[in-house]
């Protein structure tokens, strides 16, 4: 690559050509070596910005974070159920985008090998969850979702939905629209939590 990039830009080339390359030939499989040769940086260039192979993927988690936090911030729409879709059609778009993300998320070598990287993951979790349980006990306030429900349940299902069509979608070559499919089944989800009109709760 032609001319002089400053130190961050160089930062967020690797951080973009390792999510490349870990969609390609999969986050387990990928070596600095793999990215070096990529961008054509010789290794120990790589390591003069990350000094580890994990400070490398924790650069890249915090890419990850970065990604998802202003992909949630945009799902701004008004009344809670337009706004629990929003967050939910985020989470699709930023798989969609950012194909590398389900490997990476459930890659066991990284996760046990990387406990910062780790603990990323667990609080972006935590938070997209903390965000679906506040706009789901607006939907039980205005009587549209049934209240016998946990609302944390109720989050860590739509969860498990979002991560169950991310993973079909991986493992079918991608031989489906992510975010059409996401929205199909989160409308089915969605009926059957929705309170029906004379049903008394339990």
């Amino acid at each position: 690559m032609s001319g002089r990039q400053s130190a961050e830009e160089r930062k967020a080339q690797i951080v973009a050509e390792v999510l490349r390359l870990a969609d390609e030939i999969g986050p387990d499989r990928l070596s600095t070596t793999d990215v070096a040769r990529a961008i054509g940086l010789s290794q120990p260039a790589i390591f003069r910005h990350f000094p580890t192979k994990g400070a490398l993927w924790l650069a890249v988690a915090e890419d990850i974070a970065d990604r998802l936090q202003s992909y949630w911030a945009e799902a701004g729409a008004t009344g809670p159920q337009a706004r629990l879709k929003a967050l939910i059609g985020a989470q699709l778009t930023a798989i969609a985008e950012t194909p590398a993300l389900p490997s990476i998320l459930f890659s066991r070598e990284l996760q046990v090998d990387n406990p910062a990287l780790r603990e990323v993951f667990r609080g972006l979790l935590g938070a997209f969850q903390g965000r679906l349980v506040a706009v789901i006990r607006d939907l039980q306030a205005a009587g549209d979702l049934k209240r016998d429900v946990i609302p944390e349940d109720v989050a860590i299902l739509l969860t498990s939905l979002v991560q169950g069509v991310a993973i079909r979608w991986t493992l079918g070559a991608r031989g489906f629209a992510l975010v059409p499919e996401g929205f199909r089944l989160f409308d089915v989800q969605m009926e059957l939590l929705r309170a029906k009109e004379g049903a008394c709760d339990a």
